[in-house]
């Protein structure tokens, strides 16, 4: 069994670096006053909405994970502070759709309507291939507003280039932590954990997936999404070598688990 110890001092450095160096003010940091309705199309509003979207099923994402991760000081706490986060991006993105003109209060009033109408579940139902699922999650979402980040500079549009690299730069350290929670699974039960991983690499999609109507489509107008291809060489293989493992590990761990779960 693991020691709790291990999950409260990752956190405490995930803390740490939060406090010390990566806060940010929604009101501050963002350049407002650089915003410019003049760059407005409905294909950047289609895309930021869906964005958006996405994050504002914050309430399911967090009574789901506070549910699970009940117990265990580090990773409760990890999802406190992961809650915190991800709903000043769900609001910067908001603010931004508003105060650009780019959606009218009753749009955002209806998109509120049809985000509350449904519910996101757990993909995975325990905590290891959740934390699995949040190192490949939050990395595909980094490299998605990293991109956006980078044509928001090529568009010469300051107040979209700093919302994506304060957002891009949360999703960054989140995809580190759970990173982190599976070296320490790992640790202790290096087959399990790499044949969980297994399991959430073939079975994985993203949170909107499935829940958000039109998602895919609405990503390829806006330009928002990234490919499967992007994903596997930018997502997955680095997550792999990160933990000191290959996708032939992954396979003969996955096979080696299977007669224990058989008997079980």
């Amino acid at each position: 069994m693991i020691p709790k110890d291990k999950f409260y001092r990752a956190y405490m450095d995930f803390f740490e670096t939060a406090e010390r160096k990566r806060r940010w003010n929604l009101f501050e940091d963002v350049p407002w006053d650089k915003l410019s309705p003049r760059a407005n199309t409905e294909e950047r509003a289609i895309r930021i909405e869906t964005y958006c979207a996405e994050e504002m099923y914050l309430p399911d994402y967090t009574a789901a994970g506070t549910k699970l991760l009940r117990g265990v000081f580090g990773l409760s706490w990890f999802q406190t502070a992961w809650s915190y986060e991800e709903s000043r991006h769900g609001l910067v993105f908001r603010e931004y759709l508003l105060r650009s003109g780019l959606r009218t209060q009753e749009q955002f009033d209806k998109l509120e309507t049809d985000v509350f109408s449904r519910s996101w579940k757990l993909p995975f139902a325990t905590q290891r291939r959740m934390s699995c699922y949040g190192a490949l999650q939050e990395a595909a979402t980094y490299l998605a507003y990293r991109a956006q980040k980078d044509r928001a500079e090529l568009e010469k549009d300051p107040t979209l280039e700093a919302i994506f690299f304060l957002v891009s730069r949360d999703e960054a350290a989140h995809a580190g932590f759970y990173r982190e929670m599976i070296a320490i699974e790992m640790a202790e039960d290096r087959i399990g954990t790499l044949a969980d991983l297994a399991h959430v690499i073939a079975n994985f999609k993203m949170p909107g997936d499935g829940l958000i109507p039109n998602y895919h489509e609405n990503l390829r107008i806006g330009g928002g999404g990234i490919s499967p291809r992007l994903f596997f060489t930018r997502a997955v293989l680095p997550l792999l070598k990160q933990l000191g493992t290959s996708r032939d590990e992954l396979k003969s761990a996955s096979a080696a688990a299977l007669p224990i779960r058989a008997a079980s």
